[in-house]
């Protein structure tokens, strides 16, 4: 059985293989003149959908995409949909997160509550469009911490766990990861 995931990234498509077992995964690294698809959805949903859709449309069988964000509530959400170029659109991780620590300068820890939050929006065979929502809460820490994960990763604190995400075990992180949980629930759906 095949699933097609929408996404040139090796690493995401080894993760999400472990976790949908027996489903073969296959990605864009199968179609590599496959073009990218411009995100202009105002929400996560409807960026997930156009990628999953362009994809559907070229293959004809079940695929999902994920689209996938940090919401600051000091913030009113932001930088939401925005993250991946939160700093402008010739960007990269340092310089988002550089632009997030500074607009949190004078939010004291009590008031730096986020959450990861990832939506997959699946389409069956049939082409009826599913969404499965993950998310991660936890707090903007005051400073990097962490060599590992990517994006806000070293500034994502777990106050549970007290350390960053960035300082957990990939396999650890991987598990409870706000996809991890939407592809969890995708899972369930898929009754593997």
């Amino acid at each position: 059985m095949n699933i097609w995931v929408s996404t040139r990234n090796a690493h995401k498509a080894e993760e999400i293989s472990h976790i949908l077992s027996p489903y073969q995964i296959r990605t864009l690294i199968d179609l590599p003149d496959f073009p990218d698809v411009d995100e202009c959805g105002t929400s996560y949903r409807e960026n997930a959908e156009l990628k999953a859709r362009a994809l559907f449309e070229k293959v004809n069988e079940p695929v999902f995409a994920d689209d996938s964000g940090l919401e600051v509530d000091a913030l009113g959400g932001r930088p939401g949909i925005h993250s991946a170029r939160y700093s402008g659109n010739d960007t990269n991780h340092a310089r988002n997160i550089d632009k997030l620590l500074h607009e949190l300068k004078d939010v004291p820890e009590a008031r730096r509550t986020a959450r990861f939050r990832c939506v997959i929006v699946y389409i069956d065979a049939a082409g009826t469009a599913h969404e499965f929502v993950g998310t991660l809460d936890g707090r903007i820490g005051f400073e990097r911490r962490g060599q590992g994960g990517f994006g806000y990763d070293p500034v994502f604190m777990l106050p549970e766990r007290g350390c960053a995400v960035a300082e957990l075990p990939a396999a650890e992180k991987n598990s409870i990861s706000h996809r991890a949980r939407a592809l969890a629930q995708l899972r369930s759906f898929l009754k593997l």
